[in-house]
Protein backbone atom coordinates (compact mmCIF):
# COMPACT_ATOMS: atom_id res chain seq x y z
CA UNK A 1 0.00 0.00 0.00
CA UNK A 2 2.94 2.75 1.18
CA UNK A 3 4.40 1.81 -2.18
CA UNK A 4 1.20 2.45 -4.16
CA UNK A 5 0.53 5.84 -2.42
CA UNK A 6 4.14 7.05 -3.48
CA UNK A 7 3.56 6.22 -6.93
CA UNK A 8 0.11 7.78 -6.55
CA UNK A 9 1.96 10.69 -5.50
CA UNK A 10 4.74 11.24 -8.37
CA UNK A 11 1.96 10.18 -10.72
CA UNK A 12 -0.02 12.94 -9.99
CA UNK A 13 2.84 15.70 -9.93
CA UNK A 14 4.04 14.53 -12.94
CA UNK A 15 0.87 15.08 -14.65
CA UNK A 16 0.56 18.62 -13.12
CA UNK A 17 3.90 19.39 -14.15
CA UNK A 18 3.35 18.76 -17.42
CA UNK A 19 1.15 22.02 -17.20
CA UNK A 20 3.68 23.98 -15.80
CA UNK A 21 6.72 23.07 -18.25
CA UNK A 22 5.56 25.19 -20.95
CA UNK A 23 5.07 27.86 -19.25
CA UNK A 24 8.34 27.69 -17.58
CA UNK A 25 7.36 27.48 -13.98
CA UNK A 26 8.12 24.33 -11.14
CA UNK A 27 4.92 23.12 -8.99
CA UNK A 28 6.96 24.81 -6.07
CA UNK A 29 7.05 28.45 -8.19
CA UNK A 30 2.88 27.81 -8.72
CA UNK A 31 2.41 27.41 -5.10
CA UNK A 32 4.16 30.74 -4.25
CA UNK A 33 2.29 32.64 -7.02
CA UNK A 34 -1.22 31.17 -5.69
CA UNK A 35 -0.42 32.15 -2.24
CA UNK A 36 0.88 35.48 -3.69
CA UNK A 37 -2.95 36.09 -5.29
CA UNK A 38 -4.82 34.74 -1.93
CA UNK A 39 -3.14 38.03 -0.58
CA UNK A 40 -5.41 40.32 -2.92
CA UNK A 41 -2.67 42.79 -3.48
CA UNK A 42 -1.51 42.74 -0.02
CA UNK A 43 2.23 42.03 0.83
CA UNK A 44 3.40 39.06 2.67
CA UNK A 45 6.77 38.43 4.65
CA UNK A 46 8.56 35.47 2.99
CA UNK A 47 8.53 33.54 6.28
CA UNK A 48 4.40 33.84 6.06
CA UNK A 49 4.74 32.00 2.71
CA UNK A 50 7.29 29.23 3.50
CA UNK A 51 4.01 28.38 6.25
CA UNK A 52 1.88 28.47 4.43
CA UNK A 53 3.52 26.55 1.15
CA UNK A 54 2.62 22.66 0.95
CA UNK A 55 5.98 22.14 0.42
CA UNK A 56 7.77 22.89 3.38
CA UNK A 57 10.96 21.69 2.42
CA UNK A 58 11.11 24.44 -0.41
CA UNK A 59 13.83 26.92 -0.34
CA UNK A 60 11.65 30.05 -0.40
CA UNK A 61 13.66 32.70 -0.54
CA UNK A 62 15.23 31.25 -3.44
CA UNK A 63 11.97 30.29 -5.07
CA UNK A 64 11.13 33.99 -4.82
CA UNK A 65 14.09 35.03 -6.64
CA UNK A 66 13.36 33.13 -9.25
CA UNK A 67 9.96 34.83 -9.43
CA UNK A 68 11.47 38.04 -9.58
CA UNK A 69 13.49 37.24 -11.85
CA UNK A 70 10.97 36.37 -14.04
CA UNK A 71 8.84 39.61 -13.07
CA UNK A 72 5.96 37.38 -11.38
CA UNK A 73 6.36 38.91 -8.42
CA UNK A 74 8.47 41.82 -6.90
CA UNK A 75 10.01 42.52 -3.33
CA UNK A 76 9.60 45.52 -0.99
CA UNK A 77 11.66 46.13 2.34
CA UNK A 78 9.08 45.99 5.34
CA UNK A 79 7.63 48.82 6.81
CA UNK A 80 7.25 47.27 10.38
CA UNK A 81 10.30 44.82 10.54
CA UNK A 82 13.75 46.46 8.17
CA UNK A 83 15.10 42.69 8.56
CA UNK A 84 11.95 41.34 6.60
CA UNK A 85 11.19 41.10 3.02
CA UNK A 86 7.59 41.88 1.44
CA UNK A 87 6.52 39.92 -1.17
CA UNK A 88 3.58 41.02 -4.02
CA UNK A 89 2.69 39.21 -7.37
CA UNK A 90 2.83 41.20 -10.34
CA UNK A 91 0.04 41.67 -13.31
CA UNK A 92 2.30 39.53 -14.98
CA UNK A 93 1.84 36.68 -12.26
CA UNK A 94 -1.59 37.26 -12.49
CA UNK A 95 -1.90 37.17 -16.29
CA UNK A 96 0.27 33.87 -15.99
CA UNK A 97 -2.30 32.47 -12.97
CA UNK A 98 -4.83 33.31 -15.67
CA UNK A 99 -3.39 31.10 -18.13
CA UNK A 100 -2.72 27.89 -16.22
CA UNK A 101 -6.05 28.24 -14.33
CA UNK A 102 -8.07 26.40 -16.71
CA UNK A 103 -5.20 23.45 -17.00
CA UNK A 104 -5.40 23.48 -13.26
CA UNK A 105 -8.95 22.91 -13.64
CA UNK A 106 -8.69 20.26 -15.98
CA UNK A 107 -6.06 18.49 -14.01
CA UNK A 108 -8.57 18.69 -11.01
CA UNK A 109 -11.57 17.46 -12.78
CA UNK A 110 -9.42 14.06 -13.54
CA UNK A 111 -10.70 13.22 -9.76
CA UNK A 112 -14.81 13.34 -11.16
CA UNK A 113 -14.49 9.86 -11.10
CA UNK A 114 -14.24 9.73 -7.70
CA UNK A 115 -17.57 10.38 -6.19
CA UNK A 116 -18.08 12.64 -2.69
CA UNK A 117 -18.27 9.72 -0.67
CA UNK A 118 -14.98 8.10 -2.15
CA UNK A 119 -13.18 11.09 -1.53
CA UNK A 120 -14.29 11.82 1.96
CA UNK A 121 -13.29 8.15 2.51
CA UNK A 122 -9.83 8.43 1.11
CA UNK A 123 -9.21 11.90 2.88
CA UNK A 124 -10.40 10.10 6.33
CA UNK A 125 -7.93 7.29 5.40
CA UNK A 126 -5.32 9.31 4.67
CA UNK A 127 -6.07 11.76 7.67
CA UNK A 128 -5.86 8.27 9.92
CA UNK A 129 -2.18 7.37 8.41
CA UNK A 130 -1.25 10.75 9.04
CA UNK A 131 -1.85 10.73 12.66
CA UNK A 132 -0.31 8.02 13.16
CA UNK A 133 3.12 10.44 12.94
CA UNK A 134 1.98 12.11 16.33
Amino acid sequence: MALNLVYTTKWLEYKQLESFREHDITQQQYNVLRILRGQQGNPIKVNDITERMLDKSSNTSRLVDKLLAKNLAKRSSCESDRRAVDVVITEEGLALLKVLDPFIEDWENRFNIISEEEAEQISALLDKLRATDQ
